[in-house]
C-alpha cells in the first residue's frame, strides 16, 4: 500500500497502473507543449508542470482518479491575464510572472483550505461555468487557427482579430495546414475507432516524421526549435510588489474554476467507484502543487477533465499513472529533449483545437435554451465576453447576472392560498370567507419581503378575518423579512385581524423569538388553526 493507492480494496494491478501511465505522459506531453504555447510560455513550462507539480498533488490528494496538470482554460486565463499586466509574451519578465502567478495560485488554494472554503465554487453556477469555458475555447480556437493557416494577424481585439483571420485565409500556408488539418484527422479517427491509443501523441510523431522526411521545415512549416535540456532547479520568480498584487484578482478567477470544475470532476468518480473523497484535502492538493510550480519554472496547474477520464478509462485506480508520467516526462527533458525541436507547430495547434473543441459543449448550451432561457442568456453573455471583454471582466459579469437572476427568481416565490379538501386536509385553491391559509414557499428575506406584505395586505383587503401563515416551506428569515412579518402584524393588528403560524419548525420559532418577534400563535397545522379559528367567536 502507497500513498499513491490509498484506500484501494485488494491487491493493486501494477502492470495496469504502469501502462496507463505511460499513457498519460504519452497525453500529458502534446498538450502541455500546446498549453505553454497558449499561455505564451516555453514549451518547457508546460513540461516542467507535468513533473514536480503533478507528483505533489498525486502524493497529497484523496482522488484516485484527478489529474492535476495545466488545461486550456488556465492557459487562456495566465495568456489574458498577464497580458493585461503588460507583459510582452516570450519575453523574461512574462515567464517571471507566470511563475508568480502559480504561487499566488498557491496562497488562493491554501486558504480556501485554511477556512474551509471550498463551498464558494457553488457560486460559481453551471451557465456560468459551461458559458465561460466555452467562450476561453472559442477564444484559443481562433489563436490555434492562425498557426495552423500559418498567419500572423495584428489586430488584438476578438473581432477584428477573426475578421483578419478570415480574410486572409487565401494567403494561408498550404504545407502548415495540410499538416495541422492531418493532425486533426488522425486524433479523431483514432479515437474514433481505437480510444485506447494515444492519438495526439501518434499524431504528433507522425506529423514531425513527416515533417522531417519532406524537408517541409525548409518549405515554411515552423517548428518548435531548441527546448532546452535538464530538470528544473529551484528558483523564486523576479516581480516587483506591485506586480505581485496584481496577479491576485486572475488568481482568485483561476481557483475559481478549478474548484468548481476539479472537485466536481473528482466527486464523480467518488461516487462513481465508491470511495471517499474530502474536497479540503483536493484544496490543500492543488495548493502545495502550485507552490512546487511556483518554485520549478512551471505554470499554474488545475485540473484536467480529459485526462482524468483517460485514466479512468484504462482502468487506473490508484494516482499512481501521475507518478509514472512524472518520470516519464523528466526523462525526457532530462536526456532527450532535443528530439521535441523538430515538432510542427501547426500539428501543436491541431491537437490543441481538438481538445478544445470538446469544451464548447453545444448540446448542454441548448438544453439551457430549452430548460431556462434566462440561464441560457447568462452562458451567452459568458461565452462572448470572454474574448471580448477579457476572461476575468467576462466572469465577473456574469456572475452579477447569475446572482441577479436568483435574486429576481427569489423575489416571486411560489405562495398560494389553500382551503379545506377531504379528510379535512388543506389543499391548493383560492381564497374565500373569513378565514384564509396563505402558504408562503421560499425563506423570507430582503428580495421577497415586499412580496409578502403586498399579498397579506391583499387578503385582507378582500375580508379576511383569519390569515394563518402555513410557514412549512419558511427555511429562514433575515432581518429585512422579519421586519416585515413586524409590520404585517401590526397592520393586521390594527384592522383587527387575526395572525397567526402554522406548521413552523422549531429552528423557525427560535429565530423568530430572537429577532424579538415573540407574541406570534403557533399551530402545528393548518387543521389545528381551523379549529381555533370555528372555536373563535369568529366562528
Amino acid at each position: 500500500m502507497t500513498w499513491f493507492a490509498a484506500g484501494i480494496r485488494g491487491p493493486l494491478n501494477w502492470p495496469r497502473e504502469i501502462t496507463a501511465g505511460v499513457t498519460l505522459a504519452a497525453l500529458a506531453i502534446p498538450l502541455n507543449i500546446g498549453y505553454a504555447q497558449i499561455a505564451g510560455l516555453p514549451p518547457v513550462v508546460g513540461l516542467y508542470a507535468a513533473i514536480v507539480p503533478m507528483l505533489v498533488f498525486a502524493l497529497l490528494c484523496s482522488s484516485r482518479q484527478l489529474v492535476a496538470s495545466p488545461d486550456a482554460p488556465i492557459a487562456a486565463l495566465i495568456a489574458s491575464l498577464l497580458v493585461a499586466i503588460a507583459a510582452r509574451p516570450g519575453s523574461p519578465q512574462y515567464a517571471e510572472l507566470a511563475y508568480a502567478q502559480a504561487l499566488v495560485c498557491a496562497a488562493v488554494f491554501l486558504l480556501f483550505y485554511a477556512f474551509k472554503l471550498g463551498f464558494l465554487a457553488n457560486f460559481l453556477s453551471e451557465p456560468v461555468l459551461v458559458g465561460f469555458i466555452a467562450g476561453l475555447a472559442v477564444e484559443i480556437l481562433t489563436s490555434q487557427v492562425e498557426k495552423i493557416l500559418g498567419i500572423h494577424t495584428s489586430a488584438e481585439r476578438f473581432f477584428p482579430k477573426l475578421w483578419e483571420t478570415v480574410t486572409r485565409i487565401p494567403q494561408a500556408h498550404l504545407w502548415s495546414v495540410v499538416v495541422g488539418v492531418a493532425t486533426m484527422v488522425v486524433i479523431v479517427v483514432l479515437r474514433r475507432f481505437f480510444p485506447a491509443l494515444p492519438g495526439p501523441l501518434i499524431a504528433l510523431v507522425a506529423a514531425a516524421a513527416v515533417v522531417a522526411w519532406a524537408g517541409l521545415d525548409t518549405r515554411g512549416v515552423s517548428v518548435l526549435g531548441h527546448v532546452p535540456s535538464g530538470l528544473p532547479v529551484p528558483h523564486w520568480p523576479q516581480v516587483t510588489l506591485g506586480q505581485w498584487a496584481a496577479l491576485v484578482p486572475g488568481a482568485i478567477a483561476i481557483c475559481a474554476v478549478t474548484l468548481a470544475d476539479g472537485l466536481l470532476t473528482a466527486r464523480r468518480y467518488a461516487e462513481q467507484h465508491g470511495y471517499p473523497l474530502d474536497a479540503n484535502t483536493e484544496l490543500r492538493a492543488f495548493g502545495l502543487a502550485n507552490v512546487a510550480a511556483g518554485f520549478t519554472q512551471s505554470m499554474t496547474v488545475g485540473s484536467s477533465a480529459s485526462r482524468t477520464a483517460a485514466m479512468d478509462a484504462t482502468g487506473s485506480r490508484s494516482q499512481i499513472p501521475s507518478a509514472v508520467c512524472a518520470i516519464v516526462v523528466a526523462v525526457l527533458v532530462a536526456f532527450f529533449s532535443g528530439v521535441l525541436a523538430y515538432l510542427p507547430n501547426t500539428a501543436l495547434a491541431g491537437i490543441v483545437a481538438v481538445a478544445v473543441i470538446r469544451l464548447i459543449d453545444v448540446r448542454k448550451l441548448a438544453e439551457l435554451w430549452r430548460l431556462r432561457r434566462s440561464e441560457f442568456w447568462i452562458a451567452a453573455v459568458c461565452l462572448l465576453g470572454v474574448p471580448v471583454l477579457g476572461s476575468l471582466t467576462a466572469v465577473i459579469i456574469a456572475f452579477l447576472l447569475s446572482a441577479v437572476d436568483v435574486v429576481r427568481r427569489a423575489s416571486r416565490p411560489s405562495t398560494a392560498t389553500l382551503r379545506p379538501g377531504e379528510h379535512g386536509r388543506y389543499v391548493r385553491g383560492p381564497a374565500g370567507g373569513p378565514l384564509v391559509v396563505y402558504r408562503f414557499e421560499s425563506q423570507l428575506f430582503f428580495a421577497n419581503a415586499g412580496t409578502f406584505k403586498s399579498e397579506i395586505t391583499r387578503l385582507a383587503d378582500q375580508g379576511a378575518r383569519w390569515i394563518v401563515l402555513d410557514a412549512e416551506a419558511v427555511t429562514d428569515v433575515d432581518t429585512t423579512g422579519a421586519q416585515a412579518l413586524r409590520e404585517t402584524t401590526d397592520m393586521l393588528r390594527e384592522r383587527g385581524v387575526t395572525f397567526a403560524v402554522s406548521r413552523a419548525t422549531t429552528g423557525l420559532r427560535r429565530l423568530l423569538d430572537h429577532y424579538g418577534l415573540t407574541g406570534l400563535t403557533y399551530y402545528d397545522s393548518n387543521e389545528a388553526a381551523a379549529a381555533a379559528y370555528r372555536e373563535s367567536d369568529h366562528g
